[in-house]
């Protein structure tokens, strides 16, 4: 008799529903207690976001708490709807490559993989500041996300995926290099506001952890 037992996929695994429930109760949070007595303060953020190193609002908790938090402007509605967009596209590329990765790892694994990634976000983030001196606090999961994207391009990277507006299917593998590619230049430039040296420390890191990971298995590429 065959011990063959099929693999459970969960469409909606543990760690990337509670992921996705912080990240929007955070954010929900974020637009309560920016606001003082009417008054634009950003109280909450400025606890939460990730400050320069020397920088007198720096704390080290800050590492873990910016990853699940994004921007919460509310002076204008473009402002907001930009945030909006912000958050609504991160927690949608978690939703999509995360429970894959999830589903492939497990709970604990891909739990480990996740914070890994939003903490060398961090450290790069933090690195490019200090040299390029620069002052601004950071917030957003896009590290983090950036390297959940690589570790599903690294393990199946001819999944095709439709890039709106673009109506052709094209492969992950090729997605995720133009993204690195836009980072890159956009880190060069510093022109457009963005962490890009944060998404680049997440997707180098995500890479890192899964080649090492994929070292002696390599039957789990696709």
């Amino acid at each position: 008799m065959s011990n063959f037992r099929p693999v459970r996929v969960d469409r909606f695994p543990p760690i990337v529903k509670n992921l996705i429930i912080i990240n929007v109760l955070v954010w929900i949070a974020q637009l309560i207690y920016d606001r003082t007595d009417g008054m634009l303060t950003m109280w909450l953020t400025n606890k939460i976001a990730l400050y320069p190193i020397g920088n007198p609002d720096f704390h080290p908790y800050q590492i873990a708490t910016h990853m699940f938090a994004h921007g919460s402007y509310q002076g204008s509605a473009t402002q907001y709807h930009i945030y909006f967009f912000h958050i609504l596209f991160n927690m949608f590329a978690l939703y999509m490559f995360g429970r894959i990765l999830e589903n492939v790892w497990g709970p604990k694994r891909f739990l480990f993989f996740y914070l890994a990634c939003g903490v060398g976000a961090a450290a790069a983030h933090l690195a490019m500041q200090y040299l390029m001196h620069d002052d601004a606090s950071a917030v957003g999961a896009s590290g983090a996300i950036m390297g959940v994207f690589v570790g599903f391009a690294y393990l199946f990277p001819n999944t095709e995926l439709m890039i709106i507006p673009i109506p052709i299917p094209i492969k992950a593998k090729w997605v995720c290099l133009v993204y690195i590619l836009i980072d890159l230049f956009g880190g060069v430039s510093q022109s457009d506001g963005v962490a890009h040296f944060a998404h680049l420390g997440g997707a180098l890191t995500g890479f890192l952890i899964v080649l090492f990971w994929n070292k002696t298995n390599r039957k789990t590429l696709y």
